[in-house]
């Protein structure tokens, strides 16, 4: 099947209220235009210069997510265009994020990533340090980002109650906090799911899915 096919077939299953972010890291621009051509306009990489090289290239209606883990060093890179970055796991990298995108006199929207698998290769957050984060006086004066919600990987297992555990963890941090609302902060996505899981995350709750390999193919 092509790359439209695929992403069609995918978007008629997802329900009405979850985003489908697809996945594009490592493809061509061909592949990403396919799928674009096909109707997708959000598309997640998870290196800062790949996705820089893609933005210049594209059509501007695109809404480029940062999936992978962010080195503070590279934020100036994308904070002219990235509408969403996935991966924030400490209130330094979130710090760089306001510097940047206040030079760049914008509002980035960020989603905080939690940690719920039980691999020592995951970043992320527990419970206790996400509220000393949104407690803290300097996340509250922080004026250009947003949080707008949490994300969470599960382990890499095929023990489909141990993913569900894990996931159903995520959805109720999130729903523990989800009435938290300041300027800076207004959680309404739950971002969990990738091409091997994501049924079962939407059935968990999750309001995101991230997709590359069964809309784009395999890694080469």
């Amino acid at each position: 099947m092509s790359i439209a096919q695929n992403l069609l077939k995918i978007k008629s299953t997802l329900p009405e209220n979850v985003t489908l972010v697809a996945v594009s890291k490592t493809k061509p621009i061909t592949d990403l235009m396919e799928a674009y051509d096909a109707g997708q306009r959000i598309f997640g990489e998870n290196k800062i210069q790949e996705m820089v090289e893609k933005w210049e290239a594209m059509p501007k209606d695109i809404e480029w997510h940062m999936i992978g883990h962010v080195q503070t060093n590279k934020v100036k890179f994308m904070a002219p265009f990235v509408s969403l970055i996935h991966g924030v796991d400490s209130l330094k990298l979130l710090e760089e994020i306001n510097k940047q995108a206040k030079k760049n006199n914008r509002i980035i929207d960020c989603l905080l990533q939690i940690y719920i698998a039980e691999e020592e290769s995951k970043f992320g957050l527990d419970e206790e340090e996400l509220d000393e984060i949104l407690a803290s006086e300097t996340f509250q004066e922080m004026k250009n980002i947003r949080i707008v919600g949490l994300m969470g990987m599960a382990t890499f297992t095929e023990n489909q109650n141990q993913i569900k555990k894990e996931f159903t963890h995520l959805k109720s941090i999130f729903d523990n906090h989800k009435n938290l609302k300041s300027e800076n902060c207004q959680l309404n996505t739950v971002s969990m799911g990738m091409s091997g899981d994501y049924p079962l995350a939407i059935a968990c709750g999750s309001t995101m899915v991230r997709i590359g390999s069964s809309i784009f193919g395999g890694r080469i």
